[in-house]
Parts: structure tokens; C-alpha cells; sequence
């Protein structure tokens, strides 16, 4: 689950992370109010309007200005409330913006002692830890210095009998050039950022840029937070921040229904029972010249309701041209499943692309009847070959 800047920022300052101060608003006079605010608690005279949404690079779409007085704050607010934000990391139709973060300006007027840094925790999926990546190019593409310069880029793992040790700390602060109380300030950050990420059961902690000011503090300037979907049921706070606006509402209207749904670009819809099934059933659209336009687990309780629901939320997609039902019977029953698949043709109507419903297990026999003498335009397979030279045919 992604979280938004704001969001990020106030769970490292409850660690005792440094951060870029600053107040939420979701529209221009509530912005002009929260610059007010921050002016009063920062001492600021300029103010930085961010874009809220779950996207980086959002100063490339316009949506990061600087205000230099409250007017230009409403005008900006104004400007960037509702607009649709396209970053190199949204779709091309970009994500609407519902609120802003008005947030104190960091780099001060004629500023010019300002370093940036990025830092970031996340998971070595190869090696099965936690790890610190960190360069001295803060501000910046992280992915094009990796590619151009990946010499600046450095990591620290992370072993989890020990944790972040202090001398990894320290050599984080002195490979970032600091020294004095820069290199003070940044060995706290640091064990506060990965105290963070332990805390909340995170499994990405971004901040890009971290900056060094000229009175040599060290605070965050930005967040990019994503916390894992398996620890939310002990976070039940956490959970709450969910922000259902930034994510694909298909994707939001099967996880409400109970439903495991992933997007894809395909053009053949699969509607399958079981994780490690479903990717099998892909990569047999694939060998038979078509796409997988979804992932979607219906789990062990495929009743009429589910495989309703399941089918709506396929047909929601114009790009499927055809429906694969893999199903294997072993904790629910293949004629119950079978019977399913029928009520639910029936209750949606005409569904305009052909269904292929592979039915294997108990009583799959008695499930291949229930589909051939329904009447309706669903063909039955038995053996997975089967279904898939039947994708092949009706894809022509």
C-alpha cells in the first residue's frame, strides 16, 4: 500500500526523522490558511505546493511550484488542485490531484550551501534482506545515475540478527562527504529512517532529496513510503491511510469483493482458483498466440456470487476478446462451480466475447454436462491442452 508524501513525512517525524515541515489543503483558500500556518510554526516567507498524488517526478508535470507570497500561493493551489498530473511514472491520462502539501520553502532565499542526497530502505530480494542505498546525486533520477554514473551509488545490507550497526552508520555519512555536525546529524537520520521502516513493516522508505542545509542540519525533503500489504492487520492505523483514489478502481472493486485482480494489457480474460494456477493459466495464453489481460484468483469458494462478480470485472476491460475458467476442484466442487458459471451467464445477460471453462478435479466429469447442455455459449474442456488449442482457435 503506497502512501502519499504527507503521510510518509509524519511517520518518520514520529521516529524523530528530521523532515520539511508543512500542512495539507484541498482547496485554494484552505491552502492560503495552511501557508499561514506553516509561516507561523517555521518562520518562512516562501512556500513550496506540492502535488498529493502516487507518483514520483511530479515537479517534471507541473505539479511542485514555489510561492512567494500567499497570493501566488492561492494561484498555484488554484492551478494545480484538479489537475490531471502526468509524470514519466502515471498513465498517460495522469492522476487527478484532490489536495495539496503546503510546506515550508528548505532552501532559503540566495540559498546556495545546500547539498541534496538520496536515501533509500528497502528489500534485497535476491539476497533476502533489508538494505541501505544512498548517492551523493540527490534530486535526481536515481535510475539514470544507477545506469550512468553507478559508481555513485553506494549500499549498506542490512543483517537481520543485528541490525543497522553504528560503524555502517557512520560510513553511510562520511561516503556523503559529511563531517562535523552534518555527519552527526546524518548517522541519526539514518538509524531513525531504518528504525521507521522496521516499525511500520515497510517494505520501501525513499527520500529524495535529502538535503544538508547550510547551518548543517539534515532533514527530508520528500517520502515515498510503501508499506506491505501482509503487516497492515498489525497496523490498523496505517491501514486507515489507505487512499483508494490513486489506485486502478477495478483493482479496488475485486479486493472489496474478496477477489485477487491485477490489471494487464492482454486481450483474454482469466478467471482462475489458486496463485501458482493462474500464473500457469497466463503463460498457457501465451503459448497460444494470445495475452493474459488479468490476473484473477476467484480463491476456494467459487460460488455463483464470486464467479459473477469475477466475470463483471473482466467483461470491464473492451480489450478482452475471450474468458479462460481454470478451475481445479479440490476443495470446492467442479459441477457446484460449473453450476455457478451458468447462474451467472444467466444473471449478466448477453456476455458479447466467448467463455473456455477447464474444469479438472472433483466431479468435473458431472461439471463438463452442466456447461454442454446449458445451452449458452461456453465451450468445456477437460485437460489443459484442451483449453488452450481452444483459446488458439477462437483467437484465430
Amino acid at each position: 500500500m503506497n502512501l502519499h508524501e504527507y503521510q510518509g513525512k509524519e511517520i518518520l517525524a514520529s521516529y524523530g526523522v528530521t523532515i520539511q515541515r508543512g500542512r495539507v489543503a484541498t482547496t485554494p483558500d484552505e491552502a492560503v490558511e495552511a501557508a499561514k500556518l506553516v509561516t507561523e510554526e517555521t518562520g518562512t516567507g516562501w512556500h513550496v505546493i506540492k502535488a498529493q498524488v502516487h507518483a514520483g517526478g511530479r515537479g517534471k508535470g507541473g505539479g511542485v511550484k514555489l510561492a512567494k507570497s500567499l497570493e501566488e500561493v492561492k494561484s498555484i493551489a488554484n492551478d494545480i488542485l484538479g489537475m490531471q498530473l502526468i509524470t514519466p511514472q502515471t498513465s498517460a491520462e495522469g492522476k487527478k490531484v484532490h489536495q495539496i502539501l503546503i510546506a515550508e520553502d528548505v532552501y532559503y532565499p540566495g540559498e546556495s550551501e545546500v547539498e541534496e542526497y538520496y536515501l533509500s530502505v528497502l528489500l534485497d530480494r535476491v539476497n533476502g534482506v533489508n538494505m541501505i542505498m544512498y548517492s551523493t546525486e540527490g534530486g535526481m533520477d536515481i535510475e539514470a545515475v544507477a545506469e550512468n554514473t553507478p559508481e555513485l551509488i553506494f549500499t549498506e545490507t542490512i543483517d537481520p540478527a543485528v541490525g543497522l550497526q553504528a560503524f555502517q552508520a557512520r560510513r553511510i555519512a562520511f561516503n556523503l562527504g559529511l563531517s562535523g555536525k552534518a555527519m552527526k546529524e546524518m548517522i541519526g537520520f539514518v538509524g531513525s529512517i531504518v528504525n521507521a521502516y522496521d516499525g511500520i513493516d515497510a517494505s520501501l522508505f525513499e527520500i529524495n532529496p535529502v538535503i544538508k542545509t547550510s547551518d548543517n542540519r539534515i532533514l527530508a525533503v520528500d517520502a515515498k513510503v510503501a508499506l506491505d500489504d501482509n503487516g497492515l492487520f498489525r497496523h490498523k492505523v496505517l491501514a486507515e491511510l489507505r487512499d483508494v483514489r490513486e489506485e486502478d478502481q477495478t483493482e479496488v472493486e475485486a479486493d472489496q469483493a474478496g477477489l485477487s485482480f491485477v490489471k494487464l494489457d492482454g486481450n483474454v480474460g482469466c478467471m482462475v482458483n489458486g496463485a501458482g494456477l493462474a500464473m500457469a493459466t497466463m503463460d498457457i495464453i501465451k503459448m497460444s498466440g494470445g495475452n493474459p489481460a488479468n490476473f484473477l484468483d476467484v480463491g476456494g469458494t467459487a460460488d455463483a456470487e464470486r464467479v459473477e462478480k469475477a466475470f463483471r470485472i473482466i467483461l470491464g476491460d473492451s480489450n478482452v476478446k475471450a474468458i479462460l475458467v481454470n478451475i481445479f476442484g479440490g476443495i470446492v466442487r467442479c459441477d457446484r462451480v460449473a453450476q455457478g458459471i451458468v447462474d451467472a451467464y444467466k444473471s449478466i445477460g448477453n456476455i458479447p466475447v466467448p467463455i473456455i471453462v477447464r474444469l479438472q478435479g472433483t466431479n468435473a466429469a458431472e461439471a463438463k454436462v452442466l456447461i454442454d447442455e446449458s445451452g449458452l455459449k461456453v465451450y468445456s474442456a477437460i485437460a489443459l491442452q484442451e483449453a488452450a488449442d481452444l483459446v488458439k482457435k477462437i483467437l484465430g
